[in-house]
């Protein structure tokens, strides 16, 4: 197996933007390229992923994208995978290049929902669980993730402050992150009375609708060397799989392809 690098990153600003789906992605892919030091025509394949296309009018993204980088003739696979999209395509991109099929390829990650408004928005999100059990029967993400923080709460002697912690760290990250759609600093005051968006979540616990657009140029390794200094090796990767409804794991509190993912990358890189 080939020794894959990450040679080049790039990343919009996130939040409420003003372009297109098709601009954010060419702005995050051309700031991926120009970091990594390569011209356009180097990248042998493209993994783009999104999943609301449909909100900008515009599906099939790997080909547009490859497109109007000036490479249309290079192969491209457009991806959906819910919220595992973009570290999905990561994985993907990985793997053909550590088999050898590829020795540069381009990996971009894009969503540009805010436009549709909050209603709408939930609506679309609700299409990537199982629709017939939960999205159908009046479930949002924001509902399925309270039934499984509930069942934190109780299983582990947890208490509601303690998950505003985890949304305390996260804010205080976003305050060190330029590109961060919230650039707030709160307190755990502040979280408990925000208002309650599904309980015991509330509205400091969720995350925002975002438009934003990052992406990455992996390679191999002998490519990084002839190309730069500057490469970041990636040591380990993996993926796995879960019940598509929420009723259908073992464990409310347990992800369990999370956990089988990182079970797969931290054996890749001989970690125990």
């Amino acid at each position: 197996m080939e020794k894959v690098c990450v040679l080049g990153a790039g990343s919009t600003k996130y939040g409420k933007l003003e372009d297109s789906i098709t601009d954010i992605t060419i702005q995050a892919s051309v700031g991926a390229i120009e970091s990594a030091g390569i011209d356009p025509k180097e990248i042998q394949a493209g993994y783009i992923s999104n999943v609301f296309g449909i909100a900008d009018k515009q599906v099939h993204l790997g080909p547009v994208i490859m497109s109007n980088l000036g490479i249309p003739e290079k192969p491209s696979l457009s991806i959906e995978s819910a919220c595992g999209s973009g570290s999905v395509s990561f994985r993907e991109a990985f793997a053909n290049v550590a088999a050898g099929f590829y020795d540069a390829v381009l990996v971009a990650g894009t969503e540009k929902v805010t436009h549709t408004g909050t209603e709408w928005t939930t609506t679309y999100f609700s299409y990537c669980s199982d629709f017939f059990y939960e999205g159908g029967a009046g479930a949002s993400f924001p509902g399925l993730f309270a039934s499984m923080a509930r069942a934190y709460l109780t299983e582990f002697k947890a208490t509601e402050e303690d998950l505003a912690r985890v949304a305390v760290k996260n804010h205080e990250n976003g305050l060190l992150n330029p590109k961060a759609h919230l650039r707030k600093k709160i307190t755990i005051d502040d979280v408990l009375n925000s208002a309650v968006v599904a309980s015991p979540l509330k509205l400091y616990d969720c995350c925002p609708f975002s438009d934003g657009a990052s992406a990455v140029i992996l390679c191999s390794e002998k490519f990084a060397k002839e190309h730069s200094k500057n490469y970041v090796n990636v040591i380990g990767s993996g993926r796995g799989g879960s019940p598509a409804t929420l009723q259908g794991r073992d464990h409310m509190t347990t992800i369990p392809s999370t956990k089988l993912a990182a079970q797969a990358a931290y054996k890749m890189a001989g970690i125990t």
